[in-house]
């Protein structure tokens, strides 16, 4: 609990020089799970192995066909938990099997640790909604289910213990895309942008119009022709924000006379007959999964959402640099401290480069060593 502390506290002294840094990657949110493996029997390479022969053993004697997969098989036949300590959970990372203590990283955009939760018996008591039983066939989608259970656990408790930060922006991947963590995400945690790929399909009203896989609209006589976003910040008469698209062949046209510009419609077959062509109002309150703040496939998107890529450096820097994979104990107390100490290493990092103004060594402590 000490180190807990003291690593809460770390986080608050950083956030300033953060901040001061890069606000726009300071002001993002980035959340991933992964596990600490222990040195149990089951993690034994063997131990693997022999399931996955003696399963495709069984398979080809019994002359199952292609659909059948051992890999998902020996999944289901393996126990959810290692023998010698139940606290170690069966995980898939990585594309391995393996035994291993769970936990959450929350980073910001400078890939600087702000938050670290050790899935350990206290934080699932406290949040036991978190707990997802194993589906037996398909561990990525264990994974998927076990890390939005998490997230919104995480972050609340999170923003408990520094309620002086306050980010805009969220990143994560494919298994938050859900409803409920949208909803929660724009309502009770006051993010602006979420950017999250998307899981399933999009599922859109068509009122009359056709949108792309992106929740674009397109077009009405050519679906493949997706029409151009506005900068307008109009919210109507319903005081409701909304989001503007235009004719994809509409252009702004100058008058020298009058000083004034115009929209004007260059089609040859008009789908209206507005000088300015078809204009549609979206409401990205009705579905934030399509409109989460910001246009999907849009050159924001993408740029923003390599951002991502930072927390995966952060989660192997911890792993690597800090010693915290390959570890030969199954103690969790020895682990939790471990990864705890990792974090703090890391803003340690961050105090020391803004004392001596050597910022390019902010998630670097080999060479501000050297």
């Amino acid at each position: 609990m000490d180190l807990q502390s003291m690593f809460d506290h770390m986080v608050d002294l950083t956030e300033p020089i953060c901040q001061k840094l890069n606000p726009k990657l300071a002001s993002m949110t980035i959340f991933d799970t992964s596990g600490i493996e222990a040195k149990v029997t089951e993690n034994n390479p063997k131990y693997a192995n022999r399931s996955m022969k003696q399963l495709k053993a069984f398979a080809k004697a019994n002359n199952f066909d292609k659909n059948y997969d051992p890999y998902k098989a020996a999944y289901g036949s393996m126990p959810t938990h290692a023998a010698a300590n139940q606290a170690i959970q069966q995980m898939y990372i990585n594309g391995h099997f393996c035994y291993a203590y769970k936990f959450g990283i929350v980073t910001n955009g400078l890939g600087i640790v702000r938050d670290i939760t050790f899935y350990n018996k206290d934080f699932l008591n406290s949040h036991p909604d978190i707990v997802v039983e194993k589906k037996l066939n398909s561990p990525d989608e264990d994974k998927s289910l076990a890390d939005s259970k998490a997230l919104l656990p995480v972050l609340f408790d999170f923003f408990q213990k520094h309620p002086l930060i306050n980010p805009k922006i969220f990143l994560g991947d494919a298994a938050f895309d859900t409803i409920e963590i949208y909803k929660t995400l724009f309502g009770e945690l006051g993010f602006e942008k979420a950017f999250i790929l998307l899981k399933v399909k999009l599922s859109m009203e068509e009122n009359g119009h056709t949108f792309n896989e992106s929740g674009i609209p397109c077009c009405p006589n050519d679906p493949s022709l997706p029409m151009k976003r506005e900068g307008s910040k109009s919210h109507l008469k319903s005081k409701l924000p909304t989001m503007k698209f235009v004719c994809p062949k509409m252009k702004w046209e100058y008058n020298r006379e009058n000083k004034t510009k115009r929209r004007v419609c260059h089609c040859d077959n008009p789908c209206t007959t507005s000088s300015c062509g078809r204009m549609i109002y979206i409401y990205p309150e009705k579905n934030l999964r399509a409109y989460p703040g910001v246009e999907r496939g849009s050159r924001e998107w993408d740029d923003t959402y390599k951002i991502r890529v930072t927390i995966e450096k952060s989660i192997n820097h911890f792993k690597d640099s800090f010693c915290i994979a390959g570890r030969k104990t199954q103690n969790e107390k020895t682990l939790h401290a471990d990864l705890l100490l990792a974090g703090i290493a890391q803003l340690d990092t961050v105090l020391v480069s803004d004392k001596i103004h050597q910022y390019q060594y902010l998630r670097s402590l080999k060479p501000l060593i050297a």
